[in-house]
Parts: structure tokens; C-alpha cells; sequence
């Protein structure tokens, strides 16, 4: 008991420390695991600690990431993505398993060695590029859609892949195999060949190994169709019933088993437990229960995750690597360049343009855990000789070690330039309106659906030439070019407009571009966007005529509705609502005129008293039944003079 317990206490005292150093040093968590792991190898080589068990647990981290990856596509939007799953999927391994082998032939290998090498290494780290995709944001990017599509398309490529490594066997490494099997397997400090297919995220011979081939393929199929029939008939009734009980402890025990049930099946039919289970998360993407499975597998996967880095680093064999230093090197690197390539060239074909094309690139070029997995099958199954075998472990190991430098490259080197020189330049506007709009994303879009529907001319100028080109589809006449440009705003015939909406995302922007117009165009009635209610002031104080705030009529309107649940009847929470609108304009207005842009808000005693004395006003006015700005009422408590601004 207390070996497990110094063990958990080492995993966690080194991720606890190196992680959020990495994070603060901006090399990301998955660095941050992968340098623990390596700091931990000596202490768990003295503890005879077998790291390949532990790495075979954490490797179910995968299986719950796939999961939840699943959760937030729903079958529409996978289906969207058939051309690039199997066409740039297919692609990418196709090509990086022929290119590998090729070289691996060219050095002198046989055909099926080089063949067994070139499929392990066509597959990428699903784990790593994931979790630092989700962790940088870029996940929604192009890089970071076809990233994602290439890699599922991995994970299903493993189930041909094992099928169709016995039969490269070699008979003269059939007797070695036999005679290792006897001699006893490798102690944990070997941290060389220790990984076997029976693990969470590889796919091992089922029993579906001893039928025929028409009958494992039937298997096959009720596997696959019982995940997607029980996923979308059964689990509803079944976390209806569990949920029952109010134990939240009971139902992450549900989702867990859940999982760990189709990862089982998969498992026994030899198919892939992260396919399993992706194809799981996708059937329950429209689930009532998504949120609730999301929440409670999230901390289990990110536990595991970390796990599972720090064993890939704790099970790097330094003793070999040292003895064949300049050999794993070079081939590592020469690895992490031709998969950089070949994926360069695929990004360019299927037009993942700008940043997005390194950063597809360089994310993927790694090998992946699949790779441990594939390497310990190809040795049972006398493909590979075992001191390949061993060298090319490290090759796996190292070019995941490596993964997060490739990312600070495309953050530090690669993003940065993209920004500031491959910006196109700005269309030429041919077109005027008495309305220019500032930013056609889902707060302007709106607006000028609104205006042009009810025969207002709009100009709309907008800096994301991916998302303009693609509402240039729809027949919409939309212009590139950076608003914020005095230029540009002339180009767009602002010395004429009535109007100008500013509805772009950035804070400083917004209120730099109010400020300008305002002091130089001042017949021209801004509208402008809000992010929140400090900077309601700002824009107040820069000149703006209305100010609206993007969030609060949504909120206002739910609001309403949580009254009307609660027993208020819909005219009653109608007529509540527009008070408490009314009022707030009011008290807007009001702490507006003291707000300092330069002062912090905490040190500005006025605006804390002017804050104060509105809370206790609203209140006083709010608290009843009845209206408090019914008929005359509502001119009593504005003094005279003053109006209700659009805040």
C-alpha cells in the first residue's frame, strides 16, 4: 500500500510542479508533463516502478478524449467533414507510409520491415495535438479542423493496420520471438520494448480473431451498430432512471461506466476503443444529457492525459539513446521534416491557406502513441526485429518530446508573420450606402440584415477575409479592409454617410474608432458595440449616440422568462422587464457623467458613490408589485431635462 501510494505521490508532485512552471514559461502542459516524466525516470527506475502498466492505464485518457471530441460534433457536421477525413486523411497516411518506406528500403531494409516501419510512423499523436489545440483555441481553426480530420481518420486506419501487419511476418524472426517468449519479458527499467496492443488506446486481437472473415466482419457491424442504436435509444432512459437518484457521484459512475463498456466492446471485436468511443460521443452530441457526460468525464480525462505524458517521457531509454545519439537525432528530425512536407503539400492541395497551412503542418508531423501500440504488435508478430524495434521507439518517443517546440515555433515565428504580412490588401469599394457597417460578425450581421430588408443602403467593411469570401456565396455584397483605417472610412464615403454601426470584436478598437469619427464627423450617428459595462462609459465618453451592449437584451429576454416560470404572468413580466430596462438606461446615464476613463473605477470615489446610490434607487422602485414608471409616473422620477439614452 504504501509503494502505490509514494508512486501516486511522485506522479503528482512532479506534474504539480513542472506543469504550471511550463505554462508560465509559455511551453504549454503538454511539455510541462513530458519534461515531470523525464525528471521522474530515475526515481521510478530505483523504485522498479513498471511504467509501460501505468502508461496502458493512462493511455484510457485517449479513449475519454475521443469521447468528448464527439460530444461537440453532432452527425451533421462529421458528415460535412467526409471530404477531409477521407480524402485528407487517407492521403496523409497513405503517403507518409509510402514515403517512410521507401527511405527505409533505401537503407537497406526488406520490403516488409520497411513496410511494417512506414505504416507505424504515417500515424501522429492524437493526444498531444488535441490537448494543445483545445488548450491555444485553435481547435476551430482550419489547421485546426483538418487536423483533427486526419487524425480520426488515424485512429480508424489502425483496423486495417492490424489486420494486415501478420502478414508481413518474417520466418526468420519467428524463431527470436519464441525464444524471447521463453527467456521472460523485459524488467521496467528497460523502457524499451515493453508495450503490448492490450492497452486503452490501441486495439488488440479479440476473439473475434478465431471466426471466419464474413463472420468477424458481421461481428464487426453489430458492434458499430449496437454503439449507435444503444446510444441513441437507451442511454436516455437509462441517465433518466440514474438521474433519479440525485447522486452526482452516481452518475459520473454511470458516465464512466459508459464509457469503459463500448471501449470493452470495441476492444473484444478488435476494433479501436477511441473510434468506439467517438462514435458514441457523436450519436449523444444531441443528448439533454451532453453537458452533464462532458462535465463529469472532463477531470478524468485530463488526469489521465497528464498520465500518460509523463510516462512517454519517463519511459525514454537514455542508456540507448546516449549509445545512438547522432542516429535517433537524425532520424527524428529527418521524420518530423518528411511528415511536415508531405502534410505541407496535402494542406496546400485541399486549401488550408494563410498560417493555418504551417500550422497543420507542424502540429502533425510528430509520431504518435499509436505507435507503441503498433511497434509491440509488429515484434509478437516477427515483422520487426526487436533492436529496431527499440531504436524506433525512441524515434516515437523524441518526436513527441518535440511537438511542443514545433508549436511554440508556429505561436513565437510562423503566426506572427502571417499577421503582419500576409494581410491582403484592402478591396476597392465601389459601392456607397448612408449606413456603413463596421464588422460583419454575428452582432453586425444582424444589424445589416435588419436595415437592408427595410431598403437602407449599407457599406460593410470587415478584416476576416476567410469568413467574407465564404458569405460572398450567399450573394452578399461585403468589402475587405480594416475599418479603423481614416482611409478606408474615406473609401467608404463616411464624409456622406448618416451612419456608422461599429460592431467589430475588439475593446480598444471600438472605442479608438468612436473617438475618431466622433471628433471629425460629427453629423455621422454612431452606433456602437458594447462588450461590457465599463466600456459602455468609455464609449460615452468618446462621443458614441447609442451605445448597445451585445449581451443585454439577450439577458433581459431571459430574464423575462425565468419570471414567467417562476409564476409571473407573461404581461406582468413583459411590463417588469421594460421597467427594469427603462431604469437601468437611466442609471446608466447617470453613472456615465462620473465615470473617469482614466481613473480605475475602485479609486474613483464618485463613481462608487453615483454606483451605490443607483443600486439603492432601483431597489426602491423595483421592489413592488406595480409599476413604477407607469403613465406619469415614469416622467416623475427622471428629472426634467435629462433622456433616456440608448445604453
Amino acid at each position: 500500500m504504501s509503494g502505490l501510494l509514494l508512486v501516486i505521490f511522485c506522479f503528482l508532485i512532479a506534474g504539480v510542479i513542472a506543469v504550471p512552471i511550463a505554462s508560465h514559461l509559455g511551453l504549454g502542459s503538454v511539455l510541462g508533463y513530458l519534461i515531470a516524466g523525464i525528471a521522474l525516470s530515475p526515481v521510478l527506475n530505483a523504485l522498479h516502478i513498471d511504467v509501460v502498466s501505468i502508461q496502458h492505464i493512462a493511455e484510457f485518457g485517449v479513449v475519454m478524449m475521443l469521447f468528448l471530441v464527439g460530444l461537440e460534433l453532432e452527425p451533421k457536421a462529421l458528415w460535412q467533414m467526409r471530404h477531409k477525413l477521407l480524402g485528407l486523411g487517407g492521403l496523409q497516411v497513405t503517403l507518409t507510409a509510402a514515403a517512410v518506406t521507401g527511405i527505409a528500403m533505401l537503407l537497406g531494409q526488406p520490403w516488409t520491415i520497411a513496410l511494417g516501419i512506414g505504416l507505424v510512423l504515417s500515424l501522429s499523436s492524437t493526444a498531444i495535438v488535441l490537448q494543445t489545440l483545445n488548450e491555444k483555441g485553435l481547435m476551430k481553426s482550419d489547421g485546426g479542423q483538418a487536423s483533427f480530420s486526419v487524425l480520426l481518420f488515424q485512429d480508424i486506419a489502425v483496423i486495417p493496420m492490424l489486420a494486415l501487419i501478420p502478414l508481413l511476418a518474417m520466418p526468420e524472426l519467428m524463431d527470436t520471438v519464441a525464444g524471447a517468449d521463453h527467456g521472460g519479458g523485459h524488467g521496467n527499467t528497460d523502457h524499451g520494448g515493453g508495450h503490448d496492443s492490450a492497452d486503452g488506446h490501441g486495439s488488440g486481437p479479440g476473439f473475434v480473431e478465431s471466426l471466419p472473415g464474413w463472420q468477424r466482419a458481421g461481428v464487426t457491424v453489430f458492434a458499430i451498430a449496437a454503439v449507435v442504436v444503444g446510444g441513441q435509444y437507451l442511454t436516455r432512459p437509462l441517465f433518466r432512471f440514474i438521474a433519479l437518484a440525485q447522486l452526482r457521484e452516481i452518475f459520473t459512475a454511470a458516465a464512466l461506466l459508459f464509457v469503459v463498456a463500448i471501449a470493452l466492446l470495441m476492444t473484444l471485436v478488435g476494433l479501436s476503443p477511441a473510434l468506439g468511443t467517438f462514435l458514441a460521443g457523436v450519436v449523444l452530441a444531441t443528448s439533454e444529457y451532453r453537458h452533464e457526460l462532458e462535465s463529469d468525464i472532463e477531470p478524468f480525462k485530463g488526469l489521465l492525459l497528464g498520465l500518460f505524458f509523463m510516462t512517454v517521457g519517463a519511459t525514454i531509454n537514455f542508456t540507448l539513446l546516449w549509445d545512438n545519439l547522432f542516429q535517433i537525432v537524425a532520424m527524428t528530425l529527418g521524420l518530423i521534416l518528411l511528415k511536415a512536407a508531405v502534410l505541407y503539400v496535402l494542406a496546400v492541395v485541399f486549401k488550408v491557406r494563410g498560417a493555418n497551412r504551417f500550422l497543420f503542418a507542424l502540429g502533425l508531423a510528430q509520431a504518435g502513441e499509436f505507435g507503441f501500440v503498433l511497434l509491440s504488435f509488429t515484434v509478437a508478430n516477427s515483422v520487426i526485429p526487436a533492436s529496431v524495434s527499440e531504436l524506433l521507439l525512441l524515434v516515437v518517443a523524441l518526436s513527441m518530446l518535440l511537438t511542443p517546440a514545433l508549436f511554440i515555433a508556429y505561436d513565437k515565428i510562423i503566426a506572427p508573420k502571417f499577421v503582419d504580412n500576409d494581410k491582403r490588401e484592402a478591396d476597392e469599394i465601389d459601392e456607397k450606402g448612408n449606413v456603413i457597417i463596421a464588422g460583419h460578425g454575428r452582432f453586425g450581421g444582424i444589424i445589416n440584415r435588419v436595415l437592408r430588408s427595410y431598403g437602407h443602403s449599407t457599406v460593410v467593411v470587415d478584416v476576416d477575409s476567410v469568413q467574407l469570401e465564404n458569405l460572398r456565396k450567399f450573394g452578399l455584397k461585403l468589402f475587405f479592409g480594416d475599418a479603423t483605417r481614416p482611409d478606408l472610412l474615406h473609401a467608404a464615403g463616411i464624409d456622406d454617410a448618416k451612419m456608422l454601426v461599429v460592431a467589430i470584436d475588439d475593446e480598444h478598437q471600438i472605442t479608438e474608432l468612436t473617438r475618431y469619427v466622433s471628433a471629425n464627423y460629427p453629423n455621422v450617428h454612431i452606433v456602437a458595440r458594447a462588450v461590457n459595462r465599463n466600456h459602455v462609459y468609455r464609449l460615452y465618453a468618446a462621443g458614441a449616440a447609442d451605445i448597445i451592449r451585445d449581451t443585454f437584451d439577450s439577458a433581459t429576454r431571459a430574464a423575462r422568462s425565468a419570471l414567467e416560470a417562476l409564476g409571473t404572468h407573461p404581461h406582468d413580466a413583459q411590463r417588469k422587464i421594460d421597467d427594469f430596462i427603462e431604469f437601468d438606461k437611466y442609471a446608466m446615464l447617470n453613472v456615465a457623467t462620473v465615470y473617469d476613463p482614466d481613473t480605475p473605477w475602485e479609486e474613483n470615489q464618485p463613481y462608487i458613490d453615483k454606483v451605490n446610490e443607483m443600486l439603492a434607487l432601483q431597489d426602491e422602485l423595483l421592489s413592488g408589485n406595480t409599476s413604477a414608471f407607469g403613465g406619469k409616473q415614469k416622467r416623475g422620477w427622471i428629472p426634467p431635462g435629462d433622456d433616456v439614452t440608448e445604453l
